[in-house]
């Protein structure tokens, strides 16, 4: 079992291999990197422990890290749960999707029913595109075989990267979860810690 003593992003962020290419970084979000976060996915260096194929997700310093081989692995920057609505432990890949549609949980909904009034008293789901605010790709996480409602997606806003602004899911800037998409399979162990 990971925890908290055995894992901590140092560990994680020190011994950068490599700085990956071809991936893109809206202005937006360029202006935290020179306060030290960088959104841009770097093969970095890990702990010998962790197997390949794992997501480990660090919301604390906003970095989610696929294991790719014996001590190494993809950085990424993401924007993860406001306080109170972050998810914590272990769950597993079992349905991606791209393009995905969305609708708010009755949670989400009841908590704000202005920003969500056109879910409100309705079954409307929205489509999948750039407006939705899934994103590119998603993948849906579940633990036990049961659907946790939280997800790994892309994101139409940029800026919530390195932030903690969403309902609790786990957002990426589109270009890097397309990348993560292709990576993983379904069955993908994912812990966010």
């Amino acid at each position: 079992m990971i925890n908290r003593r055995t894992f901590t992003a140092n560990a994680l962020a020190a011994g950068t291999v490599a700085a990956a290419s071809g991936f893109a970084v809206p202005a937006q979000v360029q202006a935290a990197n020179e306060e030290g976060f960088d959104p841009t996915p770097q093969f970095v260096r890990i702990k010998k422990q962790f197997e390949p194929g794992e997501i480990l997700i660090l919301p604390q310093s906003y970095y989610l890290y696929f294991v790719t081989e014996k001590r190494k692995a993809v950085r990424y920057g993401v924007g993860v749960g406001k306080a109170g609505l972050e998810f914590t432990g272990e769950a597993v890949i079992q349905r991606k999707r791209e393009w995905p549609s969305w609708r708010p949980t009755a949670e989400m909904i009841d908590r704000s029913p202005g920003s969500y009034s056109r879910f409100v008293d309705n079954r409307y789901v929205q489509p999948g595109g750039p407006e939705n605010p899934l994103g590119a790709r998603a993948l849906y996480l579940y633990q036990n075989g049961i659907d946790t409602y939280f997800r790994i997606h892309g994101t139409n806003q940029p800026k919530t990267i390195g932030s903690s602004a969403s309902n609790g899911c786990i957002r990426m800037l589109n270009d890097h979860v397309v990348d993560l998409y292709e990576r993983v399979p379904v069955g993908t162990r994912v812990t966010v810690l």
